[in-house]
């Protein structure tokens, strides 16, 4: 299998998030996953790629030219692909993949998830969508998207496009259990 991972570019954030970072990678590389991320060599997404390559894991980096101009990609990713946009970026990352994973990061992360739920919501993109809810990071947007079913802008249906998970053990189980999703889900009003 081979699955994208959202994850943050900043080396200054809490210890846990580095250590449930490192627990992915080693799950993902016993269950021979093949993973595509950002390419960079900071933060959650340096300590990923470095973990999957130290335990012999396959991975693949996509990044923007603008960023490897700034020195912010991994060196040690051989595959590494280069993108003029970021929107280019985004849409390689959903390319011949069987999920998405959602590390915790800032602005860029949150982009990049909530298009894959938008794009899933609208039955452009049907794989699965795992979110690591480390230290609770993500209860704040777990509660924003429950609100916005109970207030009628989503269906009850929606809750199917994505699950969140407490640690690194979760996230396999929960990609091989997601609930099917197909192109229809287009058809699903926000109400019924």
């Amino acid at each position: 299998m081979k699955i994208c991972v959202f994850a943050a570019s900043s080396d200054k954030v809490d210890k846990s998030y580095f250590d449930a970072t490192e627990q992915l990678a080693v799950e993902l590389v016993k269950s021979n996953f093949e993973v595509v991320y950002g390419g960079g060599a900071y933060g959650l997404m340096g300590k990923l790629a470095d973990v999957i390559i130290q335990n012999g894991g396959k991975i693949q980096g996509i990044i923007p030219r603008f960023m490897l101009e700034v020195e912010w990609g991994h060196k040690l990713v051989t595959d590494m692909i280069l993108t003029d946009t970021m929107a280019e970026r985004k849409a390689k990352f959903r390319e011949g993949i069987d999920g998405i994973v959602s590390l915790p990061g800032g602005c860029g992360t949150f982009e990049e998830l909530l298009e894959a739920i938008t794009l899933k919501r609208l039955g452009q993109f049907t794989k699965p969508i795992v979110i690591l809810n480390t230290n609770g990071y993500y209860n704040p947007l777990k509660e924003l998207l429950e609100r916005s079913i109970a207030e009628n802008f989503m269906n009850a249906r929606h809750r199917d496009i994505w699950s969140f998970v407490d640690s690194p053990e979760q996230v396999i189980p929960a990609i091989l259990n997601a609930p099917s999703w197909d192109k229809d889900a287009i058809k699903f009003a926000a109400v019924e």
